[in-house]
């Protein structure tokens, strides 16, 4: 069953939409209580990393500089994300993740006129983008299910409002902070291996044919369906708070 949910998984999360959608609900399907599923599904969504960036090599083509500038701030977020996560009650953070969901679902509806808005309007996009990549980041590390929504929103708005390509920078910015956020799991935290294990295997199989999807569908299709994923999962932590 996981193994079948991570492919699932895999093709959702790297073509656009949202991984942790299927493989959070998963991982408590076959029993694992929220705070051990949370950290175990992180551990598995590495697996989403390499075949990410194996299905993207089209649209990865000439950002190794872009990945090399903000690959560290990705990094230092999740890292702060992880140890709020340990340290911290997160009874505060539970009734906020549905309101971050909504925010970015919302601005990947509209992301067309925001972009010209923001365009004409904002001169400082290095700014912005470093500091909305790092707020992201903290959340990945803290709990990440709708953590691509948010960064692919951030990431059409201020580096690139071409889907696949947005997506692609998307997936590799995500996979340095959930990667880093994994080791922290697996030293300090609850995870279920075998459930990671199974989970990411699949990861690397959908990730891969997720890319290929995200290139021949209409970005715009792409970009309404990823929304309207994130109003749904906003829905279900409304209705299942600190799940």
């Amino acid at each position: 069953m996981l193994v079948v949910s991570g492919v699932v998984a895999g093709v959702i999360g790297s073509a656009g939409g949202i991984t942790s959608l299927v493989s959070y609900p998963a991982l408590l399907a076959v029993g694992i209580p929220p705070l051990p599923a949370n950290v175990t599904n992180v551990v598995a969504l590495v697996g989403s990393f390499p075949g990410a960036a194996l299905g993207s090599r089209t649209e990865l083509r000439g950002q190794v500089s872009w990945l090399r500038r903000w690959a560290p701030v990705a990094a230092v977020g999740s890292v702060l994300g992880v140890a709020l996560l340990l340290l911290t009650p997160v009874q505060l953070f539970n009734h906020l993740v549905p309101y971050l969901l909504l925010l970015a679902s919302f601005a990947l509806f509209f992301q067309p006129l925001l972009s010209r808005w923001h365009e004409a309007h904002v001169h400082r996009q290095g700014e912005m983008l470093g500091w909305g990549l790092f707020a992201v980041s903290v959340y990945s590390g803290y709990f990440g299910a709708g953590s691509g929504i948010m960064a692919l929103a951030l990431i059409l708005l201020t580096v690139d409002p071409d889907f696949a390509r947005a997506n692609a920078l998307k997936n590799m910015i995500l996979g340095v902070a959930t990667l880093v956020a994994a080791l922290g799991f697996l030293i300090f935290g609850p995870v279920h291996l075998v459930a990671a294990l199974c989970l990411g295997a699949g990861c690397v199989v959908g990730s891969f044919l997720g890319p290929s999807v995200a290139r021949t569908i209409p970005g715009d299709v792409l970009r309404v369906i990823a929304a309207a994923f994130g109003i749904g999962l906003a829905v279900w932590f409304f209705v299942n708070p600190g799940s």
